[in-house]
């Protein structure tokens, strides 16, 4: 399976888990992210960087996750009312932290909270299976500025 990680450039060399907190993770939890799409990387971008420093340094990265890997999955269903406004981060931080800490699988399917029905790809990079996972393809991103009005 193939899935996108739009990264600053330099950056785009290996795959790094900063250990900022995000939706899936807080603070202190490595977790790389990636989405089905690249559109869906896309927008993951706009939204959370505010179209702030969306300049011409960026890479799209194709990773590839072997079939052969296990995943974990979030079923929306599972999830809380309202998880996808920001106020709520802490409750879906409780899923990600706890499927860090299970340390069971080297990949989470998780719901977009952008587009519920797009999936994003989180990235264990310390399971073992990590070291299986590939960048398989870097070449420039520009945002289309009309993203950005």
């Amino acid at each position: 399976m193939q899935v996108y990680r739009i990264t600053l450039s330099k950056w785009s060399g290996e795959l790094i888990a900063s250990g900022n907190p995000a939706r899936w993770n807080s603070k202190g939890k490595y977790v790389i992210y990636t989405a089905a799409s690249r559109a869906l990387a896309c927008l993951e971008n706009v939204v959370h960087r505010s179209g702030e420093g969306l300049s011409s340094n960026y890479k799209v990265l194709t990773v590839e996750i072997p079939s052969k890997i296990k995943m974990a999955e979030i079923d929306p269903a599972n999830l809380p009312d309202g998880w996808q406004h920001w106020t709520n981060y802490y409750k879906c931080q409780a899923f990600g932290d706890q499927w860090c800490n299970q340390n069971q699988t080297a990949v989470l399917k998780v719901p977009s909270a952008i587009i519920s029905e797009e999936s994003n790809y989180l990235i264990n990079p310390t399971h073992d299976d990590f070291l299986k996972i590939k960048i398989v393809d870097r070449t420039d991103f520009l945002f289309d500025h009309r993203l950005l009005l």
